[in-house]
């Protein structure tokens, strides 16, 4: 089984507890405004490999990953667009004691029964899934990922309908998913899941703009500045109130 994969960061420490072994993989359908990876949305670009090959590099840093409490996280990209490559390479790494995470914003989620099943086999050997919340309202979500968030919505109810836990990540992005409104009914459809662990914002920040650059892509957030602490510990603040 080969995925295709953009890159591999081996002492992670922001995608999932403890030392995580991050694996970045190719591919995505959301064009987030404020993405710091566009040179992951190309389904055909990155670099071909096999479980095989992945499980090798990772055996390496088993001992750093357990001593921490830590393991490996798929992220991207959209990791849920290589589902079958993610479930033989969670299989092996089950077999090694090593904790699974996926990191998702739910993009792909279909509710057709080729994907579910293939889905259901995933979430067998999955651990943890972080997910990317990124608007509740669903015109500013198209505005802001070019897709609606329905079908992202029914992917998050369905983790807490199968128990599977979660971290819920909201990107927070001055003017644009920092409306009180908006917060306020995101931490609703957030509590009225029942598999929320913990819920992370993840402040704006423009580190990725070269890269839109280097694609020749006009950046669409240009002149926004990251939000302040204060405006942080707010956010978190409504989020995480019931």
């Amino acid at each position: 089984m080969k995925g295709r994969i953009h890159s591999i960061e081996t002492f992670g420490t922001l995608d999932g507890p403890g030392i995580r072994y991050v694996i970045f993989t190719q591919g995505c359908l959301l064009r987030c405004q404020f993405c710091h990876n566009p040179d992951t949305w190309d389904l055909k670009a990155g670099k071909e490999v096999t479980v095989e090959e992945v499980i090798k590099d990772v055996e390496d840093y088993i001992p750093y990953m357990n001593a921490s409490g830590g393991g490996i996280t798929v992220s991207g990209g959209e990791p849920l667009l290589q589902v079958e490559f993610l479930t033989e390479l969670f299989t092996e790494c089950k077999k090694r004691g090593i904790h699974t995470t996926i990191d998702s914003s739910g993009g792909c989620f279909s509710t057709s029964k080729v994907f579910l099943e293939k889905l259901d086999k995933l979430l067998a050997v999955t651990d943890l899934i972080l997910l990317d919340l990124k608007q509740i309202n669903d015109q500013k979500h198209k505005t802001l990922t070019g897709l609606t968030n329905k079908h992202i919505l029914k992917f998050a109810k369905l983790l807490a309908d199968k128990k599977i836990p979660i971290w819920v990540r909201h990107v927070l992005v001055p003017g644009i998913t920092d409306n009180e409104e908006d917060l306020t009914k995101l931490s609703a459809f957030i509590h009225s899941l029942s598999n929320v662990e913990k819920i992370e914002i993840l402040p704006y920040h423009k580190l990725g703009i070269y890269k839109w650059e280097n694609l020749g892509l006009n950046y669409p957030l240009e002149g926004v500045e990251p939000p302040t602490k204060e405006t942080v510990e707010w956010a978190q603040q409504i989020l995480e109130t019931k």
